[in-house]
């Protein structure tokens, strides 16, 4: 059964700290005039929702004197934002660790204190972002190119909290996110593993080429990615364990039974929570 709790009134609460012009609960901007609506319009109000669930996710989960895991993408930059804005304001002991030379970056030029697993091996709250949930939270991650170092550390953290806007919420993978599933692979296994995915799985799995280099994409870890497009819905868990363990796989893009909570911004400026089944 999957559990959705709209907290307008959190949100009611976050305007009162949001610039000028932000959202409250029912509204997010004002109604831009006919003839700029579209594309630019819906573009800002996407970005409303990834800044009023990461805001909504740091106002509740973080606290003075813990270890943060920092996540990957667009909508965790909201998310920095918000906590280095609190660090400063309430004078709060944040440590944080990060998943991606994008993370580490964000981290540095916020001001924020950044550290690594080998100091702070065991993490209170990791906050991230991902492609798409399902209704039992199992997610998609690994589009923009992260998610081995993002599932370590989702991985060592007592708490795993997922922030997205409405267009990553889904009753099943792949009702959304049409890209497939990203696998992190060893580069001179990706053909082998390729023809093992569509094997023994169905489906396809391409190699992802870069936009603005010639080759394929490389990630943090110097590898490649394949992007699983699947063509029916599995039972995740016991695909995902079935794919780690072909040689030459380093991780996959499937997150199950990790994330405990996920916050997504909604179109109307409402925030929904979604809290992990109770087996």
């Amino acid at each position: 059964m999957r559990h959705k709790e709209t907290i307008a009134l959190l949100c009611r609460t976050l305007s009162t700290s949001l610039p000028p012009g932000a959202a409250g609960s029912s509204r997010i901007l004002p109604a831009p005039p006919m003839q700029q609506q579209g594309r630019r319009f819906c573009s800002t109000m996407t970005e409303e929702a990834k800044r009023l669930a990461a805001w909504a996710a740091v106002e509740t989960h973080v606290k003075n004197n813990q270890v943060l895991g920092i996540g990957s993408g667009s909508t965790i930059v909201h998310a920095v934002h918000r906590l280095a804005e609190r660090v400063k304001q309430e004078n709060l002991n944040i440590v944080c660790i990060p998943t991606s030379f994008q993370a580490r970056q964000l981290i540095l030029q916020n001001g924020l204190t950044l550290s690594d697993l080998d100091r702070h091996p065991e993490l209170d709250v990791a906050i991230d972002g991902a492609d798409e949930v399902d209704s039992d939270l199992n997610l998609i991650k690994g589009g923009g190119g992260c998610l081995t170092q993002e599932k370590i550390v989702a991985g060592y953290a007592k708490c795993f909290i997922v922030i997205a806007d409405y267009r990553k919420d889904s009753r099943s993978l792949g009702e959304q996110w049409k890209k497939g599933i990203p696998i992190e692979v060893i580069p001179m296994a990706y053909v082998p593993v390729s023809r093992a995915l569509a094997r023994r799985f169905g489906g396809v799995a391409e190699l992802r080429i870069a936009v603005s280099k010639a080759g394929p994409v490389v990630t943090d870890n110097g590898n490649f990615l394949l992007d699983w497009k699947f063509d029916k819905v599995h039972e995740w868990s016991g695909v995902n364990a079935a794919i780690k363990m072909i040689p030459g796989v380093v991780e996959t893009g499937l997150f199950i039974n990790m994330a405990e909570r996920v916050y997504f911004g909604m179109e109307d400026g409402s925030v929904s929570i979604r809290e992990k089944p109770v087996l």
